[in-house]
């Protein structure tokens, strides 16, 4: 009789002589992205149809790690929830900053990827790191037409919301 803890080293063991064979196999950039639009102080988290119909979300494992997926497990990778609440928090923080500062924003995107090694998540190599070894967040604005906005202001908007 299989154990949990025997069916998840059966299945993680390929996983892993992957990752001692191919070390670059074990990277993975995961990402999340979110629109603004200048109806409300809101960022809309672009999600997959099955997330998006889920009554909750379930953090679970990454495929790397010897996760179904979220396509077949409805599970997340807790990773790309801390990316979604990234893009959520920066999203809703540049809105509400840019309104503040009188920055008529008419749409844009907030995006953020993260790099992962699965070779130190998964113990394969105890030099690589656990999590995510850098984040990056960038978004992309255009602003309601025929109006001006002195590119000062517009570093202030980006500094401000870095804070």
């Amino acid at each position: 009789m299989s154990t949990p803890s025997t069916a998840l080293r059966a299945k993680q063991a390929p996983l892993k002589d992957t990752y001692k064979s191919s070390p670059s196999s074990a990277l993975v950039t995961l990402t999340s992205s979110g629109t603004l639009d200048a109806s409300s102080i809101t960022c809309k988290l672009d999600t997959g149809r099955q997330i998006s119909d889920a009554q909750q979300k379930i953090a679970g494992l990454h495929q790397k790690a010897g996760g179904e997926g979220p396509e077949i497990s409805g599970e997340l990778c807790s990773g790309d929830m801390l990316l979604e609440a990234l893009v959520a928090c920066a999203g809703v923080t540049l809105k509400a900053v840019s309104t503040a500062l009188d920055i008529p924003i008419k749409e844009g995107t907030v995006r953020a990827e993260g790099d992962l090694d699965f070779k130190g998540t998964m113990g394969v190599d105890r030099n690589a790191p656990v999590g995510f070894t850098a984040i990056r967040l960038g978004f992309d604005l255009k602003l309601r037409e025929g109006v001006e906005v002195a590119e000062e202001k517009i570093e202030k908007l980006g500094k401000l919301t870095e804070r």
